[in-house]
């Protein structure tokens, strides 16, 4: 990977912000540092919970009250 991990995880704090292009590059980033053993677990956890949370906000913020899945 070319990207550090600690950058992908300051990163994924754009996403709320990112248009949706970025917002794809920074969740791949993403998905390849929790996917490489070589990282540190604990850093993989980090990203992973920031993942996570970015996930809750754009459902939160997307989903309006009378949508249903």
């Amino acid at each position: 990977m070319s990207i550090s991990a600690k950058a992908v995880y300051h990163d994924l704090r754009k996403l709320e912000d990112a248009d949706v292009v970025a917002s794809a590059d920074y969740r791949e980033m993403a998905n390849e540092v929790l996917a490489d053993p070589s990282i540190a677990l604990p850093m993989r956890q980090a990203v992973a919970n920031r993942l996570s949370v970015a996930d809750r906000l754009m459902e939160v913020r997307t989903i309006k009250e009378d949508d249903s899945y």
